[in-house]
Order: C-alpha cells, then sequence, then structure tokens
C-alpha cells in the first residue's frame, strides 16, 4: 500500500473515532438530594434548567436562594411572558428537581483540538496532493479541512467537560 493511503487510512480513522465517542461523550451526568436548605452553595454561581409546572423551561444563572424562592438570571425561556430575560423569582413551591450544570477542566477541549488539528491537517494534506489543480485550490482546501476539523475537535471536547448534575429537591423536616 502506498504512504498516501496509509496517511489517509489514519486520518479518516482518527476523524471517526472522534465523532463517534461524542456520543458517549455527552455530559456525565449524576443525581443529588439536597433539602432546600443545602442547595445554596452548590447551584449559586452556575448554569441551571428548570421545568416548571405547567411546561416552561428556563435556563439561567442561579443569583441566590431565599427561604421561599430561587432568584436565577434567565438566558433563555419557553414562557416569555412569565419570565422574560434577566433576574426573576422563581417561589419555592415551584420547584422539585433542576439540573445543574458545571465544567470539569479542559481536558476534552485539549485534546479534542490536538486530535482535530492532527486528523485535519493529515486529511488536509492528502487531498492536497491528489485532488488539487492549481496552488489557490490546494491552500484554500488544506487551510479549510485543517480549520474545520479542529474547530469541530473543539466542540466535541467541550462536552467532555460537560458535568450536569439533576438535584432533585427534599421536603424540609
Amino acid at each position: 500500500m502506498s504512504s498516501h493511503i496509509i496517511q489517509l487510512q489514519y486520518a479518516s480513522i482518527l476523524m471517526c473515532a472522534l465523532c463517534c465517542a461524542a456520543p458517549a461523550a455527552v455530559a456525565s451526568s449524576n443525581q443529588v438530594e439536597l433539602k432546600w436548605s443545602e442547595l445554596a452553595p452548590l447551584i449559586i454561581g452556575h448554569k441551571v434548567k428548570l421545568v416548571l409546572p405547567g411546561g416552561p423551561e428556563i435556563k439561567g444563572l442561579a443569583v441566590a436562594v431565599r427561604e421561599d424562592a430561587l432568584v436565577l438570571n434567565v438566558k433563555k425561556t419557553s414562557d416569555r411572558k412569565a419570565y422574560p430575560k434577566g433576574q426573576n423569582v422563581i417561589p419555592r413551591a415551584s420547584l422539585s428537581t433542576l439540573q445543574l450544570e458545571t465544567k470539569q477542566g479542559s481536558g476534552g477541549r485539549t485534546i479534542g483540538v490536538i486530535a482535530g488539528a492532527l486528523g485535519g491537517l493529515i486529511l488536509g494534506g492528502d487531498l492536497v496532493a491528489h485532488i488539487a489543480t492549481s496552488e489557490a485550490v490546494g491552500i484554500s482546501t488544506f487551510f479549510g479541512v485543517s480549520t474545520g476539523s479542529t474547530i469541530a475537535g473543539y466542540y466535541l471536547g467541550k462536552r467532555y467537560d460537560r458535568n450536569v448534575t439533576i438535584i432533585k429537591i427534599l421536603p424540609e423536616r
């Protein structure tokens, strides 16, 4: 087998492994049960997602946990009239569970960028060597493939760095 075919096979295997690993990498998640009084230290300053009775879904940054409500800086909402963007107070009675999203390091993004860049350089170089009909086509193809695969590697790796915790709120006793 010629060396360019072997290089192309390695690049294809690397890119396939990176793309196939992404669904398995979707945010590791776990479940925690907490009382309302234990909630504040865990969620303040982090992104949370709530699904309230009646169906509205709200995403935002937890600002404070009061005795009777959660103060949330809403970034996305499915009910703009009841919960517009900006700071909102969500009554305690309407919360039974919430999702907490945190980031854990940058290892996934680092590995994703490296794998994407290497795969893109090999694949882009091989494509240019065998397909390009002119310098302009070759240069733009090489930079497009290598840059695109590096960016794709970053975003796929970013999924590894995400951690989602589902918090079930227990009644106080």
